[in-house]
């Protein structure tokens, strides 16, 4: 695994830390291909049962490596334009990877989640943040347009009218406040985020794992199905688990009122 990019297995928790503190973790092509291949490890992993997304130092990821971009200033304006469409569409596997994956992928914001970085918190599943964090999607602050899938889930999580403020203005808004928009589920103190992250990811990876992905695929998949085609999934998603051992667990366990001790399958 590339140094801009970690990924570490802790039980059935994997932990990914984007790794370029010093640039405010902005995406390097070692971190875009580490970023991929550890989630396609994840799902691989049978033992794996949670996932989180950090940034190593005093902030999430600060979206692509502008600084780099000045290079591409000198090229003609058709070679810019063939240029950066490559370079996004080498974005695009993580993202499918992510929704894909059938397992919970948590987001632990401290600091910014800028530009990709906004768009890859939004792309988890749960997002748990500092008080002190703040988000920007900020791609109108270079004169371009957002991605990394961030122009699909706005308007999903904030409506067509707010998602057009945030797109269009660029500013900055406070974890609190991404709280009330939905763009965040929990904002806890600094000096807690670590411990906090780690108590949602165990109790997400002690869970039902099988009902848990096939309840993200359901979610995931409703916005753009009819009625109709989502209650059909909704029936092969419970005959699914259905067949599982943790549903089996969980039926006795209800019967017996205990605690389900789930093994993820």
């Amino acid at each position: 695994m590339a140094d801009d990019l970690l990924y570490e297995k802790n039980s059935a928790i994997a932990t990914i830390t984007l790794n370029r503190p010093e640039a405010r973790n902005a995406l390097s092509l070692d971190m875009r291909e580490g970023l991929f291949q550890s989630l396609i490890d994840a799902e691989g992993d049978e033992s794996i049962r949670c996932v989180i997304v950090r940034g190593a130092g005093e902030h999430f990821q600060a979206g692509g490596d502008v600084k780099s971009f000045n290079e591409f200033v000198k090229l003609s304006p058709k070679e810019r334009e063939q240029t950066f469409e490559r370079r996004i569409h080498g974005l695009h596997p993580t993202i499918f990877a992510m929704q894909r994956m059938p397992k919970p992928i948590i987001a632990s914001v401290r600091g910014g989640a800028a530009g990709f970085g906004l768009s890859l918190m939004m792309a988890c599943d749960m997002v748990i943040a500092s008080e002190d964090a703040f988000v920007t999607l900020a791609y109108i602050g270079i004169g371009t347009t957002p991605d990394g899938s961030g122009t699909y889930t706005l308007p999903r999580i904030v409506g067509l009218k707010k998602a057009m403020e945030i797109a269009m203005l660029g500013d900055r808004i406070k974890a609190a406040e991404a709280k009330d928009l939905g763009l965040i589920n929990f904002v806890v103190p600094t000096g807690e985020l670590e411990a906090e992250t780690a108590k949602l990811a165990k109790r997400l990876a002690n869970g039902p794992t099988v009902a848990l992905g096939r309840t993200k695929q359901l979610l995931n998949a409703s916005l753009n199905n009819s009625l109709e085609t989502q209650l059909s999934l909704e029936a092969q998603g419970f005959a699914f688990c259905a067949a599982s051992n943790d549903w089996a667990e969980g039926v006795q366990a209800f019967k017996e009122k205990r605690k389900p001790e789930y093994k993820g399958n």
